[in-house]
């Protein structure tokens, strides 16, 4: 290989040693993980959480419960989102 391939692959694996070093470690030890944008097990947990006080919020007819409720729920459909970035922009759209 060409050097200036070798250099591409070194600023590859240095990029995504910053960007998600949990599937780095992993990869490296030949058990790989979800890379970090597939991890969305603490987004179901806040919209069960979400779901369960807007349920309870209409049962006991509290509108701040509700409110609550709502946004939990809004929240953890946000983190649910597979084109947001770290930064939490979108990819793909103008920058406002």
């Amino acid at each position: 290989m060409p050097s200036s391939d070798d250099d591409r692959l070194v600023a590859l694996e240095t990029r995504l040693l910053r960007d998600d070093p949990r599937f780095v470690r992993r990869f490296r030890a030949g058990r790989p993980a979800r890379p970090q944008e597939y991890r969305r097990t603490r987004a179901w947990w806040l919209l069960a959480a979400g779901l369960t006080t807007l349920g309870t919020g209409i049962a006991v007819a509290d509108g701040l419960v509700i409110a609550a409720g709502l946004v939990l729920a809004g929240v953890a459909v946000e983190r649910c989102d597979p084109q947001r970035t770290r930064t939490g922009q979108r990819r793909g759209r103008a920058p406002r």
